[in-house]
């Protein structure tokens, strides 16, 4: 019997029964359904990702650092803007290797790095907005211009471009503290900084002043220095889903960061002393070799596709969680198909026998039901998929604008080949779980099929 007609007659026992082979094709389309969904939302976190890393990051831009904790579990933590008190002390809890003039000589001096921009860490006591008189403390950092930032208002330099020395960047989420309403209003004024820097004798220079003028010198020669500084707000970055510029830190240009870092450590061992910089990798040349070419002078680094690497990681690892809860809805459909099987030979017992006693042969029958097998794979994968096509594809803009994910972004995005992928092996599946009830009617004895009632 030719393979055409044995899958013809698949087709036709199937639909002779339609309401089992309908309910038996819904519970593989329940698993169908769960893991074209997660396939589809796995696809657009990639999607998204690589959108987000690309569009944003300097993909020439290499992160150094020499403290590997820096970029372990935890990492650094910002809780935003908060007001000043004086009965409180700013603490880092924080002891990192740091990297020294000298490794800062060595990245610059590499033939395949064209910039090098230290992490200037600069502290403030406290800072003040114009027209406010609260005091407010926050993170401040120079703005990194290998990152892209969204303006909510007012206006940011295009990627690779810095800010000018005396301008200010301020997060939108500062401004909600403030509970500032028009923040177009807020472009163009003050901010200032009150900067104290502490001296920091070393054991001999104490020693020394108490012994040539006394104890009480001690106090002239830990005396404070204390600076106020006025930026001008030049933009505020928006809470953007498309933008990976930080949104809890005050950002202040390359410059100016690096003469108030100067100022504040000057003396002390911190001094032109940074826990991490960022190398501008010339262009043709691929970051990755020279990352491992610092890895053998004792500096780590992270590349834009680490990061990137990063957020595949989790959204591979979300995926597999979705896509577990759809194989055990598979598991659970198996025994439908097995048990659905079993009851179609034994229904048609007296026609198994009357089709062998014509001539069919028992690879024949068995073939038989194992088509039909498929059939029901291929119709619950259809199914399946086909409803979480629709399904996500009227749903993406809603959950696009629910997660702020930005215009042309979509969190499910469903590719043809996976799909059909998927109904391929959800027909496999079912072949193989019809095996058994396919090899019981191969082996029935014709005889004795016919004479069963």
């Amino acid at each position: 019997m030719k393979r055409r007609d044995i899958i013809r007659r698949a087709g036709r026992s199937l639909r002779q029964a339609k309401a089992r082979t309908l309910l038996t094709s819904l519970a593989i389309g329940v698993g169908a359904f769960t893991l074209s969904v997660s396939l589809a939302a796995g696809e657009g976190s990639r999607q998204y990702a690589d959108k987000l890393i690309s569009s944003n990051v300097n993909s020439q831009a290499l992160f150094v650092y020499k403290d590997k904790t820096l970029m372990g579990e935890g990492g650094f933590s910002s809780g935003g803007l908060k007001e000043y008190s004086d009965s409180t002390t700013q603490y880092g809890g924080l002891n990192l290797k740091s990297l020294t003039p000298k490794d800062l000589e060595v990245l610059s001096n590499d033939k395949d790095i064209e910039k090098v921009l230290p992490m200037y860490l600069v502290t403030a006591q406290y800072f003040t907005f114009e027209g406010k008189s609260k005091k407010y403390t926050a993170d401040i950092s120079v703005y990194d211009s290998t990152v892209r930032a969204e303006a909510a208002v007012g206006t940011l330099p295009p990627l690779g471009t810095q800010i000018k020395d005396d301008e200010i960047v301020v997060p939108e989420s500062f401004l909600d503290t403030l509970g500032v309403k028009d923040k177009k209003s807020y472009v163009g004024k003050e901010v200032t900084l009150h900067l104290v820097k502490q001296k920091q004798p070393t054991e001999e220079e104490i020693a020394q002043v108490v012994k040539t003028q006394g104890p009480a010198a001690l106090a002239q020669l830990v005396e404070s220095e204390a600076r106020d500084v006025t930026f001008r707000i030049s933009g505020v970055t928006k809470n953007s889903a498309t933008s990976l510029s930080a949104s809890s830190a005050l950002f202040i240009a390359e410059n100016s960061a690096k003469e108030l870092s100067d100022f504040l450590t000057e003396g002390t061992a911190k001094y032109q002393s940074y826990i991490a910089a960022t190398a501008i990798v010339k262009a043709g040349v691929d970051p990755a070799t020279v990352k491992a070419r610092l890895a053998g002078k004792g500096m780590e680094a992270r590349t834009a596709k680490d990061l990137q690497g990063l957020l595949f990681t989790i959204v591979n690892l979300l995926q597999g969680i979705v896509a577990g809860f759809g194989l055990l809805a598979l598991f659970a459909s198996i025994f439908g198909i097995i048990n659905t099987q079993y009851i179609s030979v034994l229904e048609r017992t007296q026609q198994i026998g009357l089709m062998k006693a014509l001539g069919m042969r028992s690879k024949d029958v068995a073939k038989l039901f194992r088509y039909e097998a498929a059939w029901i794979g291929f119709l619950g994968g259809v199914i399946g998929a086909a409803t979480a096509w629709g399904l996500g594809t009227s749903l993406n803009p809603w959950i696009t604008d629910q997660l702020g994910l930005g215009a042309g972004n979509h969190l499910l995005v469903f590719l043809p080949l996976p799909i059909v992928a998927l109904v391929v092996g959800l027909m496999v599946i079912a072949v193989v779980a019809g095996y058994f009830p396919a090899r019981k009617a191969a082996k029935l004895d014709p005889i004795e099929a016919l004479r069963t009632e």
